[in-house]
């Protein structure tokens, strides 16, 4: 695919080691010819590809060196995007590496989009969509398990074996044409219900596993919004600040001290939660304190899990039986801390309205209880560990909202079976199928859909 010549800064912008200006297209090589100059003069196009070279840049207009940089050299089609590619790493200041990338600007190159190195490599049929978009989710990775999920979509174990279930498809649909086109070969095997609904079922079971994983898939991609819940002073933030085992939180005795809602993401047990501290729920006069309350209703809303938390020492109130009733329907872990105290709470109450909840002790005082209120969120959402490390995960959104529709279009397909029609009719939904399975690797995709995609990735990616 021809195209022009990007250029972006590839690293975080501010201070630091090195920094790197990234060139692809097919000018790359004559516009870091007409501004690098090595110790040998040797020319980038002349050198050997996926080697490094020392050197200057020079400001072709003053003659004068603009940096000094090492050069990466990379020939396509042996590169990310399949271009020529070059790497200029400088020094990391914000002065020198916007200086390299003007002169590159100036010189031949355009600005690159967001992700559009990442959307060249697709174009360019070096990966697939499903694998572009796990370049995202790699960078974005809050814990080493989301990580291995990310990889392991970048290596393509979504893609082959969506490409696998195409392929199951396209063998039914063409068994079934040549059945129609050619129906006097005695030799080809006759596409019957029975077979058809056979073939129609293993897919169904196929896309079946892999929507059982996008629960788990997702919370590791996007992380567990996790709202931490009770009456003042009960020991909320001192939850949080063991979680992330930092004092991100201001804790003392007096009640009502978190005015606003405090957000932290925290690794448990391979789990990213996005654990959010809320103000105290309660009635109050405080107009600071009150908007916090309203925060922390909203939040409530929105969480994926709760953690309850009511105080050891103290005898339950209608404040805590309120937010008992709050969080009726939802996934709760009910934490009594302060067990270090003396015990005031009626603990058989507690039991009765946690219901089938879970619940744990603790004493964040003295470090107690942390390990079980781990264990308990993990079990909760992944049975006790995350799966197999070859299972295949689903984890991105658009993924799983396409594999429910091929899930709905086979559904279709069986029941058109059932029902007696006609092959050559039920094939409509198979080819649907087959169709809905291609956007998740961008096959049949629209333009305005990847457009829309790499948009939301970062700048030189």
């Amino acid at each position: 695919m021809e195209l022009d010549t990007i250029a972006a800064i590839s690293t975080p912008m501010g201070e630091g080691a090195i920094a790197i200006v990234r060139l692809s297209g097919p000018e790359a090589f004559d516009i870091a010819d007409h501004l690098f100059k090595s110790v040998g003069d040797k020319r980038l196009k002349e050198v050997p590809s996926h080697t490094i070279h020392y050197g200057h840049i020079i400001d072709p207009k003053t003659d004068q060196v603009a940096e000094e940089v090492m050069v990466s050299v990379m020939k396509g089609p042996k590169t990310f995007t399949k271009e020529d590619v070059i790497e200029i790493n400088c020094h990391g200041g914000l002065v020198s590496v916007n200086r390299v990338l003007q002169l590159m600007l100036t010189n031949g190159a355009r600005l690159a989009e967001p992700g559009e190195f990442t959307k060249r490599a697709f174009l360019n049929g070096r990966i697939d969509l499903s694998q572009a978009e796990a370049v995202m989710d790699l960078i974005r990775a809050k814990t080493d398990k989301a990580m291995n999920v990310a990889l392991g979509q970048m290596e393509g174990r979504l893609s082959n074996l969506i490409q696998r279930l195409r392929q199951e498809i396209l063998e039914v649909l063409a068994h079934v044409e040549v059945n129609i086109d050619y129906p006097e070969y005695d030799d080809v095997e006759e596409m019957t219900h029975q077979l058809l609904l056979e073939k129609a079922s293993f897919v169904k079971k196929e896309i079946e596993q892999l929507l059982r994983t996008s629960q788990q898939g997702k919370i590791l991609r996007e992380g567990l919004s996790t709202v931490i819940v009770g009456r003042p002073n009960v020991g909320k933030s001192s939850l949080l600040n063991s979680l992330v085992h930092e004092n991100k939180a201001i804790v003392t005795d007096i009640p009502g001290t978190t005015r606003d809602v405090i957000e932290e993401y925290v690794n448990v047990r391979g789990v990213p939660l996005k654990l959010v501290d809320t103000a105290g729920i309660r009635e109050t006069e405080d107009i600071v304190e009150r908007i916090g309350v309203e925060r922390s209703r909203q939040v409530l809303k929105e969480a994926d899990l709760i953690l309850l938390v009511v105080n050891y020492s103290d005898e339950l109130t209608d404040e805590d039986m309120n937010l008992f009733k709050a969080v009726e329907g939802m996934d709760v872990i009910v934490i009594v801390n302060k067990t270090d105290l003396e015990q005031k709470i009626d603990m058989e109450k507690v039991r009765q309205l946690a219901a089938n909840q879970k619940l744990v002790t603790t004493s964040l005082l003295e470090e107690q209880g942390i390990n079980e209120l781990e264990e308990a969120i993990s079990e909760l959402f992944f049975t006790g560990s995350i799966e197999a490390e070859d299972m295949t995960y689903v984890s991105n959104s658009r993924h799983i909202a396409l594999l429910h529709q091929a899930i709905n279009s086979i559904n279709d397909a069986i029941e058109g079976v059932d029902l007696g029609t006609p092959i050559d009719i039920v094939q409509i939904d198979l080819t649907r199928t087959w169709e809905i399975l291609g956007e998740i690797i961008g096959d049949s995709v629209q333009d305005s859909l990847i457009d829309q995609l790499f948009s939301q990735f970062c700048l030189g990616k």
